[in-house]
């Protein structure tokens, strides 16, 4: 294994990550915030940071109970690599694409060609292996019929998802809703991660490498490598556009451009993965010192792949071990399950509530996709994604909003909905965890988020 204490990286550019790093002052924080939210026509909600509690979101608005009190689209996040059998979405936006019968049919293909979602998922990683019932299999001319359109299921009209749109750079591995979908994650991130010809990517073969250590280990270094990509690639857009005289730099990294590229990711809060990551129950207290330096190597070995994939040495210190493993901890503190809901679900759901003569006949054709399917039929699309309003939102153990999908909500942004009325001027609250769990297990499990809870409810409980 890689040897994480010695990354020269870290020790030549100490200063440069030092700064990268620190807490971008209160004011540049507020004016941020104040951009966004206009930005993203957000006027109901107010981020107001400070030094005690870092930031916290206000309402502006009275809410009524189960009012939308946000809409976050995502700076960065990725569909777990184990959900990419059950669920063709797009990379960039995460909304279902094709039709219901390219979902089924692609889902049964895979399957049948013995493909499986990797057994290894990281520490973080919270999704369980599940095992299927008995399943029923179709022939492959049925498989390949549902794929290229020429079988159509009844009643799938009711559910049309948009075309398939292929990655710019020609990879297999990214699809999309829109060419606008396309050419967004191609200019903010995609353009150095894809392994098709058309990537700008410094060595598709290491970054394969790369991708594989990630799907074996854990998919989290997924969205890392995308914040470095993006952070890489706004610099190279921000050095473009000549927002910095090149020619009073003593240096190949234009620090003030880097810092630029860096704000919006400077904003989220952050720690050491290996520092913050909490103790597996499997993981002895007196073992927790050797099974931190391990998952400080397994970050070294992720980082040294992906060095060698898209190096920029004018982006330097974004290769620094120190900054690879705080945007990891970003995610493990801040990140918001990716979740969309699969219209296959909603199809099937939908023969089952059909008046029984239209169901028996319906059900001639879709009861073997169904019986072929098994329990799977219904899994959603699922990932990680880091979302910079609703990070924001401070916890409670008696939250006034929730995240939560409604039905119209067919992509990967953050739904966040009021769980009571919410005066104007309120801190808007969610929960970071279980609140029903005892006092105890409430700070135990919210220390690793690196606080103690104060709110009515702990104050009450507290022995």
């Amino acid at each position: 294994m890689a040897d994480a204490s010695i990354c020269p990286i870290d020790a030549q550019f100490s200063g440069e990550i030092s700064t990268l790093l620190s807490p971008p002052p209160l004011p540049q924080v507020q004016e941020y915030f104040e951009a966004l939210v206009a930005e993203r026509q957000c006027s109901e909600i107010k981020v107001i940071p400070d030094s005690e509690h870092g930031k916290g979101v206000y309402s502006q608005f009275d809410f009524q109970e189960n009012d939308l009190v946000l809409k976050d689209r995502m700076l960065v996040g990725a569909q777990h690599s184990s959900n990419k059998i059950d669920c063709l979405v797009c990379s960039f936006c995460f909304q279902f694409i094709g039709s219901v019968e390219l979902q089924i049919g692609r889902k049964l293909y895979l399957e049948e060609l013995g493909v499986s979602p990797f057994n290894e998922c990281g520490p973080s990683d919270q999704m369980e292996c599940s095992s299927s019932s008995e399943k029923i299999n179709l022939s492959q001319g049925i498989i390949q019929s549902l794929m290229n359109g020429s079988l159509q299921l009844p009643y799938s009209e009711k559910f049309p998802l948009p075309s398939v749109v292929p990655c710019p750079g020609g990879c297999k591995e990214a699809y999309y809703c829109s060419k606008s979908c396309a050419e967004a994650d191609w200019d903010s991130f995609h353009s150095l991660l894809c392994i098709g010809r058309g990537s700008i990517a410094l060595n598709t073969d290491a970054l394969m490498k790369f991708v594989k250590h990630a799907n074996e280990t854990n998919d989290i270094f997924i969205v890392a490598a995308k914040v470095i990509s993006f952070t890489v690639l706004r610099y190279r857009k921000l050095k473009q556009q000549g927002k910095h005289d090149t020619s009073k730099s003593s240096s190949s990294c234009i620090f003030p451009l880097l810092l630029e590229a860096w704000k919006p990711v400077s904003m989220g809060f952050k720690k050491r993965w290996w520092d913050c990551i909490a103790l597996p129950e499997d993981v002895d207290s007196c073992d927790e010192s050797d099974f931190r330096m391990q998952i400080k190597d397994l970050a070294f070995e992720s980082l040294q792949l992906l060095k060698e994939a898209i190096y920029d040495s004018e982006c330097a210190p974004l290769f620094s071990l120190d900054i690879y493993g705080h945007i990891i901890g970003m995610f493990e503190l801040n990140n918001l399950d990716l979740v969309v809901a699969s219209p296959v679900e909603d199809y099937f759901l939908y023969i089952d509530d059909l008046p029984p003569s239209q169901k028996k006949e319906a059900e001639k054709i879709t009861k073997s996709f169904l019986d072929a399917l098994g329990d799977d039929y219904s899994i959603s699309c699922q990932g990680t994604a880091f979302f910079p309003l609703q990070s924001c939102m401070n916890h409670s153990c008696i939250p006034n909003a929730k995240a939560f999908k409604r039905e119209e909500d067919r992509d990967g942004q953050a739904i966040i909905v009021a769980l009571r009325p919410i005066l104007k001027g309120e801190e808007i609250t969610i929960s970071y965890i279980d609140e029903d769990l005892t006092y105890e297990e409430r700070q135990e499990l919210l220390a690793d988020y690196g606080f103690t809870c104060k709110c009515p409810k702990c104050i009450e409980e507290r022995p």
